[in-house]
């Protein structure tokens, strides 16, 4: 028999645009088939695994580091929580605010982690929640250091989700060179802009790859949020939950692993005007209100 090959994935995307609700009910889908699971939450907010542990905020491997005066002291039950679907839970953390680099804590969490044995036989997958669109310093690890292999971007219809995704594409570029992460897809989390899905097609077009799935959005979601779960075990016969189900199922299928090709900021300007969603250029009306 094939020995079992663990998948490592890391979401990135602008800030607020939904990575982490998106990667938890994602998660949530993929325990539903059956896959076992570890999500490394790797933003200081330390807000990765709330839904999955029905908690407001998981002890952090840095806030533990702190507490303990070193990381030799740590254990791994200290940080590992099991929630939902029996899916493992850490929170990387980071320095007090304004104090230090908040990637150095990504950088200690996952060398913990690797060093005490947290990747076991039995995962079928890791789970990278990224801050941000920030793909430097300690927030690049996943995939500066080979340990993601796939990365999926969540983006929207929106001008700066769609710029961020763009950066985010050259700095997997960067990385792809020396190691074996790829692009897996964009993940749309809707906002309803216009157009969005067609938008968001030929971005991925542009780009090389694919539009995975469009999550359409629902305020279920939002309501299984209050009570610190995902949609699927909040309310599991929600049509958003077979959305999310449906996402876990095209992960599990994804065989298009892509170098990604960024576009220029001309490029991706050109591409919103000729969806109509920007005006060309024309510096007579640039600060001139709508009905001014």
């Amino acid at each position: 028999m094939a020995e079992k090959k663990l998948r490592q994935i890391a979401i990135y995307g602008k800030g607020g645009i939904g990575k982490s609700t998106t990667t938890q009910n994602t998660v949530a889908g993929l325990a539903s088939l059956g896959k076992r699971i570890l999500i490394i939450g790797c933003d200081p907010k330390a807000d990765s695994t709330r839904l999955i542990l029905h908690a407001k905020a998981q002890d952090t491997v840095m806030d533990k580091v702190r507490e303990l005066g070193t990381v030799e002291d740590l254990e791994l039950d200290d940080v590992c929580k099991r929630g939902y679907g029996e899916v493992m839970c850490v929170e990387s953390g980071g320095p007090e605010p304004g104090v230090g680099c908040a990637g150095r804590g990504v950088i200690t969490a996952i060398n913990f982690l690797e060093e005490e044995g947290a990747y076991t036989p039995d995962l079928d997958y890791v789970f990278y929640d990224v801050l941000g669109d920030v793909v430097c310093g300690g927030f690049a690890m996943p995939i500066r250091e080979n340990k993601a292999q796939e990365i999926y971007i969540v983006v929207s219809g929106e001008m700066m989700a769609m710029y961020a995704a763009n950066n985010i594409c050259k700095g997997i570029v960067k990385y792809a060179a020396s190691g074996s992460v790829r692009l897996a897809g964009l993940i749309c989390n809707s906002r309803e802009t216009d157009r969005e899905a067609d938008l968001i097609e030929a971005l991925a077009a542009r780009l090389g790859t694919q539009m995975i799935h469009f999550v359409p959005r629902d305020n279920q979601v939002q309501r299984a949020e209050l009570r610190r779960m995902t949609v699927i075990e909040y309310s599991p016969d929600h049509k958003q939950a077979a959305e999310y189900r449906t996402l876990a199922q095209k992960i599990v299928d994804n065989e298009m692993f892509v170098v990604p090709t960024p576009l220029e900021m001309e490029d991706l300007e050109d591409l919103l005007m000729e969806f109509g969603i920007m005006e060309a250029e024309d510096e007579t009306i640039v600060g001139v209100a709508e009905n001014a």
